[in-house]
């Protein structure tokens, strides 16, 4: 970010994405966000990843965070009591609270790129059988799903989430320009087919287009040989 003052230029740090996941399970995530770029960019300050152990805001000695449903059923429920008084303590101003649950909206790029200009993303991860539905009415502003299909908790999409909107903010990945070649300015995100060296592996060949140094009939090649995902 740049601030022009008397003529002269100041550089200003940009500002900082703030991910808080609340789960029963905070040392899943130990491992994961110590490796690769997304501990890169906990250490250039570009984000910053804090765990809350849902068990620690309970009332009750045994710490319980869950319960048999109301009016009977398979499985227990998470509790609306600890989610609710963990939200209040963490919440900023600017937040906004995701809850991922199968019947929410299902994550894509465009969400993504909404998710990276905030400041603030509180994750409630859910366990066991759900969650008491006064957490997504009251208190989630946000109802997502990664995929048509049931996981054990909220955790791993918790993670997707996370090093999707990761690799958005500038310098993240590399160089700050690095995502422009893969964006346009209408239609969304770009994936096209990619080759490296060698040129020839088990007779299977690079297309000699890409061997030609022809920029023109690179990009027209590219271009037939993506998929625009929603931006």
């Amino acid at each position: 970010m740049l601030l022009l003052c008397n003529s002269s230029i100041v550089f200003l740090p940009l500002p900082m994405i703030n991910f808080d996941i609340i789960t029963i399970f905070p040392k899943i995530f130990n491992s994961y966000f110590s490796e690769s770029l997304v501990n890169r960019a906990q250490k250039n300050k570009l984000i910053k990843i804090k765990t809350h152990n849902l068990r620690k805001y309970t009332s009750d000695k045994h710490k319980t965070v869950d319960d048999k449903p109301f009016g009977g059923g398979s499985g227990m429920v998470m509790k609306v009591e600890p989610v609710f008084k963990a939200v209040k303590k963490i919440k900023g101003k600017k937040a906004k609270v995701v809850l991922f649950t199968p019947r929410g909206k299902k994550f894509n790029q465009k969400m993504a790129y909404q998710l990276s200009k905030l400041n603030q993303i509180i994750f409630i991860c859910g366990r066991y059988e759900g969650v008491d539905e006064r957490i997504a009415k009251k208190i989630a502003d946000i109802e997502l799903s990664i995929g048509d299909y049931v996981l054990m908790g909220g955790e791993i999409p918790a993670m997707a989430v996370i090093e999707t909107v990761t690799r958005l903010i500038p310098g993240a990945i590399g160089k700050k320009n690095l995502l422009k070649d893969r964006i346009t300015k209408t239609k969304g995100f770009i994936e096209y087919e990619q080759y490296t060296r060698p040129e020839i592996f088990n007779k299977w060949k690079v297309p000699k287009v890409l061997l030609s140094g022809d920029h023109k009939k690179i990009e027209k090649w590219k271009e037939k040989h993506s998929k625009i995902i929603e931006k």
